[in-house]
């Protein structure tokens, strides 16, 4: 017996809930790709890039997941034998340098943890250190969607400048873009990387960089620029250059869409709205988590994602059961736990096209798990979220 008849609820941090008007953008025949406006959506769309991002710099977009934007960022402005700094805050930063590994790179892990942000002062201290200035590239995610920790991309930024240090300053915003604030120029961001599939409501399969100046300057005595992903054929006359290639027309529909109701909610909105969420979400774990099974896996709110929480099972307990109830009985997907956290955590998303029904739903289902399965939890989770909303979100 279930209760789990009618549309299935995706909270898992990527791919995330894709808005009906974004897949029905998709249902259209191809086209002619010479076409006259093609070109100007393309135009268009690495321009709202610019505005997402909040930078003056170059916008590129590649058909590729968020792993090829690793790539193409840095094979734009590294050289055999660089050598990098990753700074540890979960699996994914980590994953980049392993990437940076594979095209020759000299990556250098700054140690860290899946449970605290990354330190700014010690980021500095390593840099001060580098007096011969090896370190070409600092590279760190804003956000873990495996730890769901946070990054303060801003303390970072500054702590890189106030060393006087050559090294350009590289940002993973793949699941943080469209969910929370990111100021590329102001924080002296070199590089960004981004992915369609989370905070941008789109479908998997696209992804993006983004480059300042000295980011430029770098790239043109890069050594690792290959065809496919060089920043400098894609800014050729020609439109196909832009995607090395036939354009992904029907991802490209799907993308104006999504931009369009980003750009109608505003960042500032999108912004808010995932920090209200993200606090319903902790009001609820923060009450079942009084039973002793659960807890959450970054203790400080001010590290925690906005956009993913991940909770720890205590030991005794397994997630597994949970997420196979919630699924079979309630057609909820919630998240599962990755790398270090396999079989230890689950992640619940409230991240991209979501709402407060939304999340509701999902923590009642888990609630209702909880209670099923007998583990141990405090009650009135989803209640201290609705309180919260209730007290939180504006009548205005």
């Amino acid at each position: 017996m279930s209760v789990r008849t009618g549309r299935e609820f995706l909270s898992i941090p990527g791919p995330t809930n894709i808005p009906d008007s974004v897949l029905n953008a998709m249902h259209q025949p191809a086209i002619d790709i010479y076409q006259k406006n093609f070109p100007l959506l393309t135009d268009s769309l690495l321009k709202s890039l610019k505005t997402f991002f909040k930078t003056t710099g170059k916008t590129f977009i590649y058909i590729a997941n968020g792993h090829g934007a690793w790539e193409a960022a840095l094979s734009n402005v590294c050289s055999r034998g660089d050598k990098i700094l990753v700074l540890e805050s979960g699996l994914f930063a980590n994953g980049w340098g392993d990437f940076g590994k594979a095209l020759g790179l000299d990556i250098e892990i700054l140690s860290g943890s899946w449970q605290d942000a990354v330190r700014p002062d010690a980021v500095a201290a390593r840099l001060q250190q580098d007096t011969n200035h090896e370190i070409k590239a600092v590279l760190m995610v804003q956000v873990d969607t495996a730890s769901s920790l946070s990054n303060n991309v801003q303390a970072v930024g500054q702590a890189i400048q106030s060393t006087n240090h050559p090294a350009l300053f590289m940002v993973d915003t793949i699941a943080s873009l469209g969910t929370m604030t990111f100021e590329m120029d102001a924080w002296g961001v070199d590089v960004a990387v981004a992915a369609a599939q989370k905070g941008l409501m789109s479908p998997p399969g696209l992804s993006f960089n983004a480059a300042s100046t000295k980011a430029f300057e770098r790239h043109e005595s890069a050594d690792l620029r290959t065809a496919y992903w060089d920043w400098t054929t894609r800014l050729g006359d020609a439109h196909y250059q832009k995607y090395a290639g036939t354009p992904p027309e029907h991802l490209i529909f799907a993308l104006e869409k999504s931009f369009e109701i980003l750009t109608n909610e505003t960042i500032e909105a999108a912004t808010l709205r995932h920090q209200l969420l993200a606090a319903a979400t902790w009001a609820a774990v923060e009450k079942w988590a009084e039973g002793g099974a659960l807890q959450f896996n970054v203790q400080n709110p001010d590290s925690r994602s906005t956009g993913v929480t991940t909770v720890l099972f205590n030991d005794g307990y397994s997630p597994a059961p949970l997420l196979e109830y919630c699924h079979e009985k309630c057609n909820v997907v919630i998240g599962i736990g990755i790398g270090a956290l396999d079989g230890k955590a689950m992640r619940i998303a409230h991240m991209g096209y979501a709402n407060a029904p939304m999340l509701l739903g999902t923590l009642g289902a888990i609630e209702m798990g909880l209670k099923a399965l007998k583990i141990p939890h405090g009650s009135g989770g989803v209640n201290a979220a609705i309180e919260f909303l209730a007290q939180n979100v504006s009548l205005e």
